[in-house]
């Protein structure tokens, strides 16, 4: 005797019920091609899915009444997984790059890192600007805000501040987001 049996899924898939889990009175039917079979009682639709040898799905769980459809579900879940895969595709992640540098960095220094900045403008990334103090330097943040404005000029054509520099601990950044063309 098994005490703690797994219990068998009552959900084929991810996000759909198939055939007998589906539990309303009554269903949207469309067929494979996706025409209207009218609202049918969830029985009659289950009949009509086995006379030809395939699943009831149901697409529209949300919809009065829901809305299934007849089709060959490992088949379904491949176009919909397919689907996914090329949106995915298609879509660009947008990254925040972040670039450090000092409050007494020299002007070729800062030259060759702004840019890389405009590099990952580009890109149709995010930069963030990071201006490290350490030990004494704390005392003199102004330095710090010089290094920002000269970098918020020389950026000025390919991104936009993002608001105003702000301290976070030793560190004072700022956001730059790219000038979409």
């Amino acid at each position: 005797m098994l005490i703690n049996a797994p219990r068998k899924r009552t959900t084929i898939g991810k996000y759909y019920k198939v055939n007998n889990n589906i539990r309303v009175p009554e269903v949207r039917v469309l067929d494979q091609s996706g025409k209207q079979l009218g609202v049918l009682r969830i029985e009659e639709a289950l009949k009509l899915a086995r006379e030809k040898e395939l699943d009831l799905v149901e697409v529209a769980p949300t919809a009065k009444p829901p809305v299934v459809k007849i089709v060959d579900f490992k088949k379904f879940k491949y176009e919909e997984a397919k689907k996914e895969r090329v949106a995915r595709k298609n879509t660009h992640q947008i990254d925040t790059k972040e670039i450090w540098l000092g409050p007494l960095i020299s002007p070729h220094d800062l030259e060759n890192r702004l840019r890389r900045a405009k590099e990952f403008f580009e890109n149709g990334d995010r930069v963030k600007l990071t201006v490290k103090f350490s030990g004494r330097e704390m005392a003199h943040k102004e330095f710090g805000y010089e290094v920002l404005e000269k970098a918020k000029l020389y950026l000025a054509e390919v991104g936009t501040a993002d608001g105003v520099p702000k301290m976070f601990g030793r560190n004072l950044s700022l956001a730059f987001n790219p000038i979409r063309k």
